[in-house]
C-alpha cells in the first residue's frame, strides 16, 4: 500500500484550522480528504504534521496518507491542483518510505509571525499581518528572545491545560525588520497550543515597555499563563517548514 507525502500551502483565513471537525465545518484537512477520496474512489484519511489553528496559514505544511491505489505522483499532483480550492495549493507529491508519518516523523518546525509595526495603511497584506503601530524597542525584544532559546518548560506560554510534558526546545528565534514590518521566525522541536502567538505577544509588550526582559525567567519559574503577555491574532502566523531526519 503506497505511502504518499504532500507538501502544501494554504491561506487559513476562511478555515477553522487544519483538523477535520465532526460538524463538517470548513477545515483544510477536511477539504483535502474530500478531494482525495473522490480522486482515489475510496475513503482517505490524511495525517498532517500539526494542527494549525483557525485563521493560521501555512507555506510548508506536510501531510501523508496511504491508499490501496498506486497513482503516479505527478498525476496526483496535477489532479489535486485542479480540484482543490484556490486557497489550498500543493507544492509536491511523492511516494515516501513506508514508515514515514507526517506528524510522528517530524523533528522540528519553523513558524513565522508577521507584525505591521506602523500606522501606515496595509490594505493588501491585511489578512496576513497583525497591525501593531506602537513604537518598540527592538534591542529589548532581542534580549528577551535570547532568554527564550534552549530547553525550558513553556507551560506559562501555552493556552492548553494538560498533564503532558510542556518542555520544549527552542533552537531559533529571530526578529527582523523589513521596513514597517517585523518578522518573528521561531524554530523548535515542537510548539504548544498558541505558544508562538503568546511568545510574540510577550515580546511585543517588552518592546513597548510594558514589561522588562527579565520577566521571561519569572514566567518559566511560575509556569502560569496569566504571567505571560497577550495572544496575538492568528492571521499573522504561518507554518513555514517542517523538519525531518
Amino acid at each position: 500500500m503506497p505511502n504518499y507525502k504532500l507538501i502544501l500551502e494554504y491561506d487559513g483565513s476562511r478555515y477553522r484550522g487544519w483538523q477535520r471537525l465532526p460538524d463538517g465545518s470548513a477545515t483544510v484537512q477536511g477539504r483535502l480528504e474530500q478531494v482525495l477520496s473522490r480522486l482515489l474512489d475510496e475513503p482517505t484519511e490524511v495525517s498532517g504534521s500539526g494542527r494549525t489553528d483557525a485563521g493560521v496559514h501555512a507555506l510548508g505544511q506536510v501531510a501523508s496518507f496511504r491508499t490501496a491505489r498506486e497513482i503516479p505522483p505527478q498525476e496526483l499532483l496535477r489532479d489535486l491542483r485542479r480540484y482543490l480550492p484556490e486557497d489550498i495549493g500543493v507544492h509536491s507529491v511523492e511516494i515516501a518510505d513506508p514508515r514515514f508519518h507526517a506528524r510522528l516523523s517530524a523533528v522540528g518546525k519553523t513558524y513565522r509571525y508577521r507584525v505591521w509595526n506602523s500606522d501606515a495603511p496595509c490594505v493588501f497584506d491585511r489578512r496576513f499581518v497583525y497591525v501593531f503601530p506602537d513604537p518598540v524597542d527592538e534591542a529589548a525584544m532581542g534580549r528577551a528572545a535570547r532568554l527564550l532559546l534552549g530547553t525550558h518548560d513553556f507551560r506559562g506560554f501555552s493556552a492548553a491545560r494538560t498533564n503532558k510534558s510542556t518542555v520544549r526546545t527552542l533552537t531559533g528565534l529571530e526578529i527582523d525588520r523589513l521596513g514597517p514590518e517585523l518578522r518573528f521566525t521561531l524554530t523548535g522541536d515542537g510548539f504548544l497550543h498558541r505558544m508562538v502567538r503568546i511568545l510574540v505577544g510577550t515580546l511585543l509588550e517588552i518592546g513597548r515597555g510594558d514589561r522588562d526582559a527579565s520577566c521571561i525567567g519569572e514566567i518559566f519559574a511560575r509556569g502560569t499563563r496569566a504571567e505571560a503577555g497577550f495572544t496575538v491574532p492568528a492571521k499573522g502566523l504561518c507554518l513555514m517548514e517542517v523538519q525531518y531526519r
